[in-house]
């Protein structure tokens, strides 16, 4: 390989990889997903085909809370499908209606370990627990166990992904997040997410703080102005399916 072939292929490798607690771990974009599908994927579409449409996925961390139920009004009312990665201890437990109705409502339901702890440097076993404790869960309330995970701060290492894969579930991040939990402004974490959405974007929220919910249909009213559809973290990568311990990041 040529010096200069060497260097491009170095770079190409970087932009492929992500830093997340110390550890260089590769990560795969929705659009890369769908394009690498085979022609006999079967992985389920949203409104739209988003390998030719606008698309861009609303996601929900944390909850469920006493605000969620408001947040499911204004998404029915908008018709918007949302990805929930919901806390097992003090949030699922607590609000299994909730759960229930964001299922039967046709959100995804994913899971963000049962008590919010950081998962790298973790013993195998706690991180195993903090994943199956949600998983069994939300199964219970749901009938169905989650296919998605989103690790605690986007922290994730190769023991956290060996053990995602063998529970079966994928690891989502993002490209968009309005740091909701630094302010109540809702205006301001509008703003934040209108400045940062992007095609095939995944859109990081918390519907615990109280700034949040309020600023979503203003979100939701622009975006679609702006010519972008709103899908599940699935749908997003479609006709792809999301594969157990892979690490999805726009």
């Amino acid at each position: 390989m040529t010096p200069f072939g060497a260097g491009l292929a170095a770079a190409l490798v970087t932009l492929l990889t992500l830093t997340l607690g110390g550890c260089s771990m590769e990560t795969t974009a929705p659009g890369s997903a769908r394009g690498d599908a085979a022609s006999d994927a079967k992985g389920s579409f949203g409104p739209v085909d988003c390998r030719r449409a606008k698309c861009i996925a609303l996601t929900f961390d944390a909850g469920p809370a006493e605000d969620t139920p408001h947040l499911l009004d204004v998404l029915k009312e908008k018709k918007v499908p949302a990805t929930f990665f919901l806390l097992g201890k003090n949030h699922v437990l607590k609000h299994p209606e909730t759960v229930r109705r964001i299922a039967a409502e046709g959100h995804e339901v994913a899971n963000h370990t049962w008590s919010h702890e950081i998962l790298t440097g973790r013993k195998p076993d706690e991180i195993r627990a903090e994943l199956e404790k949600t998983q069994l869960a939300i199964e219970r309330i749901t009938g169905r166990k989650p296919r998605l995970m989103r690790p605690p701060q986007g922290r994730t290492d190769d023991t956290v992904s060996g053990i995602c894969e063998e529970l079966g579930l994928s690891q989502v991040l993002w490209s968009a997040t309005a740091k909701d939990y630094s302010t109540n402004d809702s205006a301001l974490i509008r703003k934040r997410i209108l400045d940062q959405a992007g095609k095939d974007g995944i859109i990081l929220l918390h519907d615990i703080y109280k700034g949040t919910v309020p600023a979503v249909p203003g979100i939701i009213d622009t975006l679609k102005k702006r010519g972008f559809t709103f899908v599940t973290v699935p749908q997003l990568m479609a006709p792809a399916e999301p594969r157990p311990g892979t690490v999805y990041r726009p």
